[in-house]
């Protein structure tokens, strides 16, 4: 018989809807049955990726005999993660304080008040290694809250100090300025690893946010080492085993150092990422490479991810048929099978051996420079380029008949406004017209479902908007709003993005201690209300919101959201120049703070050949923190920088950095030209 989770929608709460376990999803009917029953709560977070929830839950929430246990002694609750990072980020905090370490799954006993006690993460079905089993844990903390519930209560009460700084009112570390950039940029550079790429040691995961900041680095002082650390560290990845040799698209992230053995799980959010990033290093170095896997994300996303009305679906599970990696893996006997007479020549390049590199099979790499790998094998690059596109057809016909993993389904407002933002600029700096058209058609999708009134919800899932959206969700649309504006110069857009910062204002930013709290005034009360500043898997909301303040404040020439995203900046000054890694969606908002924005106005009718020419020199450069406007003035939601700008029979572009401006260009040439001058006087600045 299913237990309460049946009636829900999330796909990681519905695979539990059939354990024996007395689940309830998170809501007043749990914390109230605890109340009246004086059972301390179980509570299991996790999401539907997550390769140790699914051990768990097959060890111990299948389990009749445990789950008589929970159930007897507990009132349990399920929390999908990404349903409710609120939850997920308070228990976290918890579990972080009193282990030294979290992960998923997360396993927190609180009290019926909601207060943590005791907490962990994987745990399994018998005593091992130094862990105890689930039996033993359960069986102590329920003789504990019988026996010693006031020393219970007491531990309770301490952590609810943990919570207290939360309340404190922020005050700014350090000052804002270039020296502390470049700051942020050296310890970048100690930390890096130039064998491989990324920062520090195993297991990695794609620094996205850091390299995205030590691109605007190079783009702004000429230092070559910042270019370097981020094409070196892009193509490691897109070599490595984490990225889909054959499907496309990255994983969460590598066991080893050298991108080799992912933890195979695909999230939107890491994708969304690494399109942007590679957009913008395409655009910066020309490298095709990169252009070439950054299509290749985008191919994944819309042949795997995306729902039959527009909306990108939220991950793909690391296993399948009951093993991790299964679906991607290959036998070397079946590759060469399947590829004939370029099996040798495919073997050599994907480094596939008989023994195999994982658990006797092989996880498909780029162990060579392809260029270097061409020439040793006697090609033209064209040719191996042809050999690769053959190869991969093959395998990806191949692979679309085996057990696929499993697919959470949940369309996430902050992940699909990542993901949108992502492929606006892709669209954008390439002209490609049907990627444009795709990008506009799942906006629309996604703002009609997920935005109503200015708010956001957190998640659309079988039809139905659910969760009232938290920063991020605000935040992440309202930049994918300003992204879109950017790729059609259509002002519903930037309405959309004002709506949503007005919001962030109102709902999120608190005059009490002067900072974001992730989640809104008017949410659901819980044990303390959550706020996060660092950048982890995906930006913080409080950077997110911070970088559309200030883009809104310049497009608005609202000097008050500048003033406020400049303050949230200030508080966490001296972490950002100390924990680069920890802060690189921050950092990224900041060098928008120091160094201004790089504004592009194109005053003119669309579809003119002289505005379409001025259009096509822009998207030749990687300008950080590009504004670009474009239009006719008149339109009462134009930015503030159109107006006055441009003549009814003539098409100008207007290239400006901090409010100081070029004459106007009135053709291609004349704009590069201003943009090659601009680009030498950042640099020597």
């Amino acid at each position: 018989m299913p237990n309460r989770l049946a009636t829900e929608t999330s796909p990681y709460l519905l695979q539990h809807a059939h354990n024996p376990v007395d689940w309830y999803p998170w809501g007043p009917e749990a914390l109230e049955e605890a109340a009246i029953t004086n059972r301390p709560i179980l509570l299991s977070i996790g999401y539907a990726a997550c390769h140790w929830c699914h051990v768990m839950e097959r060890e111990s929430f299948e389990n009749h005999d445990t789950a008589a246990q929970m159930n007897r002694d507990f009132v349990c609750i399920k929390v999908d993660r990404e349903e409710r990072p609120d939850i997920d980020a308070i228990y976290m905090q918890a579990t972080q304080a009193m282990t030294g370490h979290g992960g998923w799954p997360m396993t927190v006993f609180l009290t019926p008040a909601g207060e943590p006690f005791h907490a962990g993460t994987y745990y399994p079905p018998e005593d091992r290694h130094g862990m105890p089993g689930v039996p033993r844990l359960l069986a102590g903390i329920a003789e504990a809250w019988r026996s010693r519930q006031s020393s219970v209560r007491n531990t309770a009460a301490q952590m609810r100090e943990l919570y207290a700084a939360s309340r404190e009112i922020t005050r700014a570390t350090a000052t804002l300025d270039a020296a502390l950039l470049d700051r942020a940029a050296a310890s970048l550079r100690q930390r890096y690893e130039p064998r491989f790429g990324g920062f520090d040691g195993a297991p990695k995961f794609p620094p996205t946010m850091a390299l995205d900041f030590a691109l605007r680095q190079w783009a702004r002082t000429g230092d070559a080492a910042q270019l370097d650390m981020v094409r070196h560290t892009f193509l490691s990845m897109a070599r490595g085993g984490i990225h889909d040799q054959v499907g496309g698209g990255f994983s969460r992230y590598s066991v080893d150092a050298y991108w080799l053995v992912p933890h195979f799980e695909k999230m939107l959010y890491d994708n969304a990422l690494l399109v942007r990033l590679g957009a913008h290093l395409a655009q910066a170095t020309g490298d095709a490479e990169v252009r070439r896997v950054t299509g290749e994300i985008i191919d994944w996303l819309f042949r795997e991810m995306t729902s039959p009305e527009g909306g990108f679906y939220a991950s793909l599970d690391a296993d399948s048929e009951g093993h991790e990696g299964r679906f991607y893996v290959w036998d070397a006997s079946e590759f060469d099978t399947l590829l004939g007479e370029d099996a040798s020549l495919m073997r050599a390049y994907w480094g596939v051996t008989a023994d195999g590199n994982f658990e006797g099979r092989n996880i498909l790499f780029v162990p060579h420079d392809p260029v270097a790998f061409a020439e040793e094998h006697s090609l033209t690059v064209h040719e191996l380029e042809s050999a690769i596109e053959r190869a991969r057809r093959i395998l990806l016909e191949a692979r679309s008949h085996r057990v696929r993993p499993a697919r959470d389904d949940k369309i996430i407002a902050c992940w699909n406004g990542l993901m949108l933002r992502g492929l606006a600029d892709v669209a954008r700096i390439t002209g490609d017209d049907e990627l444009r058209a795709h990008t506009l058609r799942s906006a629309t999708f996604v703002f009609d479902s997920l935005v109503e009134n200015g708010r956001t919800w957190r998640t659309f899932t079988q039809g139905e908007a659910r969760i009232p959206g938290f920063l991020e969700d605000h935040a992440a649309l309202g930049l994918a709003a300003i992204a879109l504006y950017q790729l059609e110069f259509d002002t519903r857009w930037l309405a959309h993005a004002d709506a949503l910062t007005a919001a962030i204002v109102q709902q999120f930013w608190s005059d009490e201690i002067q900072a974001f709290y992730d989640t809104a005034s008017d949410s659901e009360p819980l044990v303390t209300r959550p706020r996060d500043v660092t950048d982890n898997a995906i930006p913080s909301g409080s950077s997110l919101a911070v970088e559309l303040l200030l883009l809104v404040g310049v497009l608005r020439g609202n000097d008050a959201y500048v003033a406020r995203a400049s303050h949230a900046l200030e508080t966490v000054a001296e972490p950002m120049a100390r924990f680069p890694t920890a802060f690189g969606h921050a950092l990224c908002a900041a060098d928008l703070l120091v160094r201004g924005s790089v504004e592009l106005v194109i005053a003119g009718t669309a579809g003119d050949p002289q505005y379409d020419a001025l259009l096509q020199a822009a998207r030749e450069y990687y300008l950080p923190s590009l504004l670009l406007v474009g239009g006719r003035t008149g339109d009462e939601r134009a930015p503030v920088l159109l107006a006055d700008r441009g003549a009814e029979d003539r098409v100008l572009a207007y290239l400006c950095v901090d409010r100081r401006c070029d004459l106007p260009a009135e053709n291609g040439s004349q704009l590069r030209a201003q943009i090659e001058r601009l680009r030498a006087g950042m640099q020597a600045s």
